[in-house]
């Protein structure tokens, strides 16, 4: 990993490190005091490749590709995210400028909640879950539509206001049908518990807004559980790897466990199309049969009834009908 910034640094003559926050193979993210604005505390997302890993050009593209996110991002205001306040180069590494979100993660609140031996509250949850799916609505409505990537517990904070924040963008991809605009500041294929399958490999070309959606129900199991779920891979290998959520918590509404393996399906069609459509599935007292097959266990798949059967082979209902009605005519 790249050497962290010492404190005390100034970078840009404006941005003084405070201490880091978290740190990843290609970067970290710190605490710094804005000088220009006494009192104010921002968090610095560096983006530094590790040296000799990248030749001159793919630094370059590196730099431009971070610089047309930065603008991007800068222009997002909503108050589920962090706004994004300046970018910057220093030294090789880039540097993005946001909010810095005071608050503990929903990864630490869940640890919290399991050492009291007690699951987190479901109407709390599905607040939060309200929030991030209005956060989702508004990155993917952006032109082009702006899809995080990386939705997990640890990557949403809780304010002490209440409000949540996705904090952060660092495999953000912006979806356009220009392959050549088809850019993320830094690659990488997000926390396995919550990476859909079709953003495994070294083609994104499949990724869209359901992948995201794929990433919220993960994480809304982990937090209605306490545990996250098993991975697409593992569940791709063996569909019976994925516990139904009430096995582990019997107080999740029947259709809320229905809309999160639906969410949580194989394959993207099989998801909700948008957030929208997730909210409105887990708010309603009943949600609809799924428009795709839900990805569970054999014995736990849900059937359609005999009156929807039926009424999808009319055709050879009625064949076998007529069939029947001749062969008594033409018997002797």
């Amino acid at each position: 990993m790249t050497k962290l910034l010492e404190s005390g640094i100034v970078l840009r003559e404006r941005y003084q490190i405070v201490s880091p926050i978290g740190q990843g193979g290609m970067g970290a993210v710190y605490r710094a005091a804005d000088l220009l604005l006494p009192g104010r505390v921002c968090a610095l997302k560096e983006i530094s490749p590790r040296e000799n890993e990248l030749s001159a050009e793919a630094l370059r593209q590196l730099q431009i590709q971070f610089r047309r996110e930065a603008r991007v991002l800068a222009r997002l205001d909503h108050p589920n995210l962090p706004k994004v306040s300046d970018y910057f180069t220093a030294k090789s590494r880039e540097y993005l400028v946001m909010d810095f979100v005071p608050g503990y993660d929903l990864r630490e609140i869940i640890e919290q909640q399991k050492e009291k031996g007690t699951f987190l509250k479901y109407q709390r949850v599905m607040r939060w879950i309200e929030q991030l799916c209005d956060a989702l609505t508004y990155l993917h409505s952006q032109t082009p539509p702006i899809l995080h990537r990386d939705i997990k517990p640890s990557n949403i904070k809780l304010t002490p206001s209440g409000f949540l924040k996705l904090v952060d963008f660092g495999l953000v991809k912006l979806l356009t049908s220009d392959k050549a605009r088809t850019i993320t500041v830094v690659q990488g294929r997000g926390t396995a518990a919550y990476t859909p399958l079709e953003q495994y490999g070294s083609d994104d070309e499949h990724t869209n807004i359901q992948s995201d959606i794929y990433a919220l129900a993960a994480t809304l199991y982990h937090l209605l559980t306490g545990r996250p779920p098993a991975t697409a891979q593992e569940r791709f290998l063996n569909p019976r790897t994925l516990v139904l959520p009430s096995k582990i918590n019997a107080n999740i509404p029947p259709h809320v466990e229905r809309v999160i393996l639906q969410a949580l399906s194989l394959h993207p069609a099989d998801r909700p199309p948008d957030g929208e459509t997730f909210r409105a599935l887990l708010l309603q007292k009943q949600a609809p049969s799924p428009t795709g097959t839900v990805d569970t266990a054999p014995n736990d798949s849900p059937r359609p009834r005999w009156k929807d059967l039926l009424r999808a082979n009319i055709p050879l209902v009625i064949a076998s009908a007529i069939l029947i009605f001749l062969a008594i005519l033409l018997t002797p």
